[in-house]
């Protein structure tokens, strides 16, 4: 496994990172993951090298932080905790994002309900510090803080020993650069893939400017990227997958399209002796500005597989081979 810095938190955290929300169960997922099995799978990645865990509370309202905090009980130190504030469903504090689970989850970055969610997220976890501390989507009008505000909250909790480092999440490139004014934030989270490239636009070549670690989700489109979603795979009408306007190319008509893509690399694949999975992982940790990719798993062989990525280094004749083949494919239907 190989490891870059955070930013310049002095934070060592291993290029493939483990991210929990599958972890928290609910609707979005289908059937919820064992308990146990998540726990398994935490320790696998962390046996396999892989320190960086990322979660939030919003991940089964509490549950994926319970869970990692349980996993990291005895092993706190082997881990690089990264977990998020934000997203409120306590009550009508912020404003209204989405209803799930019979909740309704506001964007909420106020101080009032930082301090409280930054207390539960320390008791859930189990820990007297979070490594990593990020503001999991900005605030939005109606009910629209102040980017500085919510950043003298954060850097409050630095001082007072809470967090170690500040990132933020799901940003544009203005609210990054306000944030960036208004304190020190090390790193930014955000989607990316070689199937979604919108960062390569302006967040990108910015946090590489300036030195920010870089944390990408989706990098493998849920699983899509794996090549074991066939055509014969049926998602719950309540399932995130089910849902094609995050992703059309989850659509059965685009599907035959991928799966040839990805068939087509199978020389790769042999080449460097891996899975499609970690072909692609390699591949997204290769772009220029990244710095840390997020894979989910919910079993600890999911997570083994991935995490064997770490160690792959793509020629670059390689990886501008896969990015053409993508580009090839032109836009899904």
């Amino acid at each position: 496994m190989r490891y870059r810095a955070l930013g310049n938190s002095g934070i060592e955290a291993s290029v493939v990172g483990l991210g929990t929300w599958v972890t928290g169960g609910g609707e979005w997922w289908g059937p919820w993951p064992e308990d146990d099995e998540s726990i398994r799978a935490i320790h696998a990645a962390l046996n396999a090298g892989v320190n960086l865990i990322d979660t939030a509370p919003c991940y089964g309202y509490g549950h994926s932080e319970e869970i990692v905090g349980r996993a990291i009980r005895d092993r706190r130190d082997q881990a690089v905790v990264a977990t998020k504030c934000g997203l409120w469903w306590h009550d009508d504090r912020g404003s209204a994002f989405y209803e799930r689970d019979g909740r309704t989850v506001r964007r909420c970055v106020r101080p009032e309900t930082m301090r409280v969610e930054i207390e539960d997220s320390l008791r859930r976890l189990g820990t007297d510090r979070i490594d990593l501390y990020q503001t999991h989507w900005p605030s939005t009008e109606p009910d629209k803080t102040p980017i500085c505000d919510t950043m003298a909250c954060l850097m409050e909790m630095k001082a007072a020993g809470k967090i170690r480092a500040i990132g933020v999440s799901n940003v544009s490139l203005d609210e990054l650069q306000e944030n960036l004014r208004c304190g020190d934030v090390v790193s930014d989270q955000f989607r990316y893939s070689i199937l979604s490239r919108a960062a390569e636009a302006d967040i990108l070549p910015f946090c590489q400017k300036h030195a920010l670690a870089t944390l990408t989700y989706m990098s493998l489109e849920q699983g899509l990227l794996t090549g074991k979603v066939g055509m014969d795979r049926v998602f719950s009408e309540s399932e995130f997958r089910s849902d094609t306007n995050w992703n059309p190319w989850f659509k059965l008509a685009n599907r035959p399209r991928i799966l040839d893509l990805l068939a087509g690399w199978k020389d790769l694949t042999d080449r460097y002796r891996c899975t499609l999975a970690q072909l692609v992982v390699a591949w997204t940790a290769a772009q220029p500005g990244v710095t840390h990719v997020l894979c989910g798993a919910r079993r600890a062989d999911q997570i083994i597989e991935t995490a064997a990525a770490g160690d792959i280094e793509l020629a670059p004749e390689v990886s501008d081979r896969m990015r053409k083949d993508v580009e090839a494919l032109g836009e899904p239907a």
